[in-house]
């Protein structure tokens, strides 16, 4: 039986030579020229960092959308949002800060430099946690006399040195725009430090190491500084006196949920305090008389402390554990210990140098 038997069936499909479309075709600047501005820069704005500015040498108009408000704003909105890490190097050997980016979540630089006023050309190390990838950067535009406290939502603060009334610079590495702030109402030698950065405001607070006398200090106070969106700021309050008998780590502060949190000593226990009803508070810490390099970090708006714990007498192993603080706001709950033989060779390598922490987003780096 042939297909002419049966009048209603379908003719088969004609034949037909499949069209190449070469290269030359796809880039062809009459079609993609067509593409909408909007569309481009809300292709744009989904590039890894890296790519992004790889696509800044384009053209001049690619170029100048990192200083574009209205596609900053898009980005915000749009991106994924990822954390990256900022990497200091002390002035002394053998010691690195870390800070976050939030997160360009969570040091002190080192700079070049000869004569007053020159600016220096300290150096940092970007890390990529997503791609495992280096970068270097440097801060060509940052006065000598300055080193990084700080960090917060790709903002670097940077404070002067020297003791007496701090002066401060809030530093875009990515953009290179610096933002000098006024400074300080209180003499201080090496405060700690504290940054909060949101698409909304930025709030500073500089707690401890008040100087009562050019050669003493004490943990007295603590200045909080707020600028927002609007264009309103205030100029460092002195926010309630800190606990007596206080002992904070120079420079080493974390904020989450409208809180700032540090580590106090001797014996360890954690410093809280909240902005809106302008309240200092200690937190005891789990396991204190056996904790060793206590650090506070920020991870996903939770407050993590990472320690060592060891005790010869105690009927655990000595290991490297993390608390979250619950969210009562007082009590810890152990989330995580680092396994056994994994700590055995993380202790043949610290040597009992101590180690510091600092977390963004779901990482947390420990050196």
């Amino acid at each position: 039986t042939s297909f002419t038997d049966f009048p209603t069936a379908a003719p088969p499909p004609p034949i037909t030579t499949p069209t190449i479309i070469t290269t030359s075709s796809w880039m062809d600047s009459r079609l993609w020229s067509r593409l909408p501005q909007p569309l481009v820069d809300r292709i744009l704005a989904f590039l890894p960092v890296p790519d992004f500015f790889r696509a800044r040498s384009v053209c001049k108009r690619w170029y100048g959308l990192l200083y574009s408000n209205s596609f900053l704003q898009l980005y915000l909105h749009v991106s994924p949002r990822q954390h990256w890490f900022i990497f200091f190097t002390h002035k002394t050997p053998n010691t690195t800060n870390i800070y976050r980016n939030n997160n360009l979540d969570d040091g002190e630089g080192e700079g070049e430099g000869e004569g007053e006023g020159i600016v220096s050309s300290s150096r940092a190390y970007l890390f990529d946690p997503y791609e495992v990838k280096w970068y270097t950067i440097s801060f060509p535009i940052i006065p000598l006399g300055f080193s990084p406290a700080t960090s917060s939502g790709g903002l670097v603060c940077w404070v002067s040195d020297e003791p007496g009334l701090k002066n401060l610079y809030l530093h875009n590495p990515v953009v290179g725009s610096v933002t000098q702030l006024p400074p300080t109402r209180r003499p201080r030698l090496f405060p700690s430090v504290g940054l909060s950065v949101t698409p909304s405001s930025v709030d500073l607070i500089l707690a401890g190491d008040d100087m009562i006398s050019p050669y003493a200090v004490k943990n007295l106070t603590a200045e909080t500084f707020h600028i927002d969106s609007n264009g309103f700021y205030s100029v460092w309050d002195t926010t309630s006196p800190l606990p007596r008998l206080c002992s904070l780590e120079s420079g080493q502060m974390v904020h989450s949920h409208g809180r700032s949190y540090c580590m106090n000593y001797s014996p360890f226990s954690v410093l809280a305090y909240d902005v809106s009803s302008n309240a200092w508070w200690k937190i005891q810490a789990p396991m204190r008389r056996f904790l060793r390099s206590p650090c506070l970090v920020e991870s996903n708006g939770n407050i993590i402390l990472v320690a060592a714990v060891e005790k010869s007498k105690l009927n655990v192993p000595r290991s490297l554990r993390m608390w979250i603080l619950q969210g009562c706001g007082t009590q810890w709950a152990e989330i995580e210990r680092m396994p056994q033989q994994l700590y055995a060779h993380f202790e043949q390598l610290e040597e009992g140098r101590g180690f510091h922490c600092v977390g963004s987003g779901h990482f947390i780096i420990i050196m």
